[in-house]
């Protein structure tokens, strides 16, 4: 079975769906890590949610969007802000995720911890 792309669960979680980098299976072929979405009593469709380290990739893609150009051509406020935006959603405690944003803001592993700590210590203050 496929799910009914047409149908106004799959057309609801859709869009979360992609901005969380998940794929969209037929109920029948979930497997045990899967979430399986009912509606009215009916599983409609299942979603597979990406690894942790995908799910890195996809939100520095998604922020490459957003900003419209490379994350490492930004200057360096919004570089802090999108480290920010990063901490928030977890994205350093993924095994290697200081290294994989350092890659993509195009700064060493040093100036993201800079930016992580002086957020840190504006906190404290």
């Amino acid at each position: 079975m496929t799910w009914p792309a047409d149908h106004p669960l799959v057309s609801a979680v859709k869009p979360l769906v992609d901005a969380m980098g998940a794929e969209l299976l037929g109920p029948d072929q979930a497997q045990a890590d899967d979430v399986v979405l009912a509606w009215e009593g009916v599983d409609v469709i299942a979603v597979r949610l990406p690894q942790l380290s995908d799910s890195l990739d996809h939100i520095l893609a998604a922020m490459e969007r957003r900003h419209g150009k490379p994350l490492a051509e930004l200057d360096r406020r919004t570089k802090q802000e999108v480290v920010r935006t990063l901490e928030a959603r977890g994205a350093f405690s993924v095994r290697h995720g200081v290294e994989t944003v350092a890659g993509a803001l195009g700064v060493s592993r040093f100036t993201v911890y800079n930016y992580l700590n002086r957020e840190n210590g504006a906190k404290g203050e």
